[in-house]
């Protein structure tokens, strides 16, 4: 079976930092790609950041860029997004996800985690 279970969410006030994490099955980690999508309020789903197997190609959506920062832990299957400076208009559940077909795109979800930044 595959995986992917988030923690690290919660309420923290504009400016203040949070990291996600997100602990994955082997074959959910060892997929093309991992990446961390988010769900804000009265918007579409975002593609926050993205990391691929060997941590060698790197996505920022331009919303977050130069604040958050993607990684990934290989000896313990977890992925990380570390937020700094947040926004409320970073109010949103994230998710983790895995690209396991090749050719497809991310088709493997976490149950999510809730960040509420207040302002």
């Amino acid at each position: 079976q595959v995986s992917l279970v988030e923690s690290g969410g919660g309420l923290v006030q504009a400016g203040g930092s949070l990291r996600l994490s997100c602990a994955a099955s082997g074959r959910a980690f060892r997929s093309n790609a991992l990446a961390w999508f988010r769900w804000a309020p009265g918007k579409d789903r975002e593609l926050v950041a993205a990391i691929n197997r060997s941590g060698s190609s790197i996505f920022y959506a331009e919303s977050v860029k130069g604040r958050f920062t993607i990684s990934k832990d290989n000896a313990k299957n977890t992925m990380y997004l570390q937020m700094n400076n947040l926004k409320p208009e970073d109010t949103a559940l994230y998710k983790c996800a895995a690209d396991i077909t090749p050719g497809g795109g991310y088709d493997e979800w976490g149950q999510g985690t809730q960040v509420t930044v207040s302002s």
